[in-house]
């Protein structure tokens, strides 16, 4: 199998070829049970690849799809044989969807998950920093293979050998890879993550300091860099651009809940992407979903989705 040196430009993997891992099946698979046992963890992946709960699934139809057009012969490892074809998919995706970003409406944010409500069996791997969506943010800084390698080694303890056959590279060139990803995103990452009941109290200060236009009690608690982004995708109102600097943010905030939040809108606290966040919903129905970056005793970064396409799968109230 041709290796490709991940410093040059990606082109499309392959999903086709034999992948050889580990020991010889002896005897017919049940495809639909040996997909079903693997399908937290293909979606664990595929949602941190590409930051879209809707387009993880679609990549799980695909590798399924592939997975039960091929031959007993070809496989030697059914999980390995999955991951495989779902990580490559996903990096082929990502050639292309970078290029949607970049002409996307606005601020793109990954589509929100809440924890709280979701199938236990659809993550395979806690709700850990890798799943929030600050982190999530952050990946976006990373190239689709730089990205596939540091989650399949930092998140789900893969190997250089067996990342390298995954990506059709050289184990050297993984370590290379994954230093510079590292790299990458060691300025963004919060030195301390403040405890989970201090996020919550900062979260419920929060919506009580934006009820009641307490524009000090926003400032005591914003980090002074704070930025806000607002995803509404075209189809709601957002604003277009972050927003920098805590008396920018607090004025939008304030201003911004007057202007573009209806009366009738109800808040609530819940788990998005494994962290405390706000769920708003008018008559029932998914309003927006408001996360934040809480470090240090401070909110650093404020991420809010509007865009209906990214609330469409939660559950309504």
């Amino acid at each position: 199998m041709a290796q490709q040196n991940a410093s040059q430009p990606v082109t499309e993997l392959s999903v086709d070829t034999e992948i050889n891992t580990g020991s010889s099946l002896d005897q017919p698979l049940d495809r639909l049970e040996a997909f079903h046992n693997h399908r937290g963890l293909l979606f664990s992946i595929a949602y941190r690849m590409l930051g879209s709960a809707a387009d993880a699934e679609d990549i799980l139809q695909e590798t399924y799809i592939r997975w039960q057009q091929s031959h007993d012969f070809e496989i030697r490892s059914p999980k390995a044989f999955l991951v495989t074809i779902a990580t490559r998919l996903c990096i082929n995706h990502l050639q292309s969807a970078r290029v949607k970003r970049e002409e996307y409406f606005g601020s793109w944010l990954p589509e929100p998950v809440l924890t709280d409500f979701m199938d236990k069996s659809l993550f395979a791997s806690p709700a850990d920093e890798s799943l929030s969506v600050a982190f999530l943010m952050l990946l976006e800084r990373l190239t689709p293979p730089e990205r596939a390698i540091f989650i399949l080694h930092e998140v789900f303890d893969y190997e250089y050998p067996q990342i390298a056959q995954i990506l059709e590279l050289s184990e050297a060139n993984c370590r290379q890879v994954l230093h510079r990803a590292r790299q990458h995103l060691k300025a963004g990452r919060p030195r301390f993550e403040a405890p989970r009941k201090k996020q919550e109290e900062l979260i419920e200060n929060f919506l009580q300091a934006s009820a009641q236009g307490d524009m000090q009690g926003l400032l005591a608690m914003f980090s002074k860099d704070i930025v806000l982004y607002a995803d509404g995708g075209g189809k709601a109102t957002a604003v277009p651009n972050p927003i920098y600097g805590s008396d920018n943010v607090a004025r939008f905030v304030l201003g911004g809940r007057k202007k573009f939040v209806p009366a009738e809108v109800v808040s609530r606290i819940a788990q998005v992407n494994g962290r405390p966040g706000i769920v708003t919903y008018l008559h029932g129905s998914p309003f927006a979903v408001i996360s934040m970056e809480i470090s240090e005793g401070v909110i650093r970064n404020i991420y809010i989705v509007r865009n209906p396409d990214k609330l469409a799968r939660l559950p309504i109230m």
